[in-house]
């Protein structure tokens, strides 16, 4: 159901920015350079046009992965949900791990990706690991020592 709903939205996102681009576009250039200078001045303009590039790039990276059925646009094991167990996740027993520093909770024993945000992951030890996400309201696997 969830993913049902993350694809929508995604659909959804997708299709007000090609509409929203289309439209830009078929605008003529005096008027479309008339309301970015009205409105932003002569370098708003070119940033205008940057941010409806960048839009477009990154919406088209994302319908891709979509229809790739890529594994980012689905629930991942890095991805770690509820309380989150470092010492399990830390499988080679080396006091580090993997760690996006943009989504706190994606946190792997291997180096590789976000798949959520496509950044690398960064190795952390576990106690970084800890302190990043006790500090973004995530919550811990309490571990019972013997």
């Amino acid at each position: 159901m969830i993913k049902k709903a993350k694809i929508s939205a995604l659909f959804l996102i997708a299709a007000a920015i090609l509409t929203t681009t289309a439209f830009a576009q078929s605008k003529p250039d005096s008027s479309k350079a008339g309301c970015n200078q009205m409105t932003h001045g002569q370098k708003g303009s070119a940033l205008c046009d940057s941010m409806a590039t960048n839009g477009k790039k990154m919406m088209n990276k994302h319908m891709g992965m979509m229809m790739k059925g890529n594994k980012s646009m689905t629930p991942n094991s890095v991805v770690r949900k509820g309380a989150i167990d470092l010492k399990a996740i830390d499988k080679n027993n080396d006091g580090k791990v993997f760690q996006d520093v943009m989504d706190w909770n994606v946190i792997s024993d291997k180096p590789g990706k976000c798949p959520l945000c496509g950044m690398k992951l960064k190795e952390v030890t576990l106690e970084k690991a800890k302190k990043n996400l006790l500090k973004h309201g995530y919550k811990l696997k309490q571990n019972k020592e013997k």
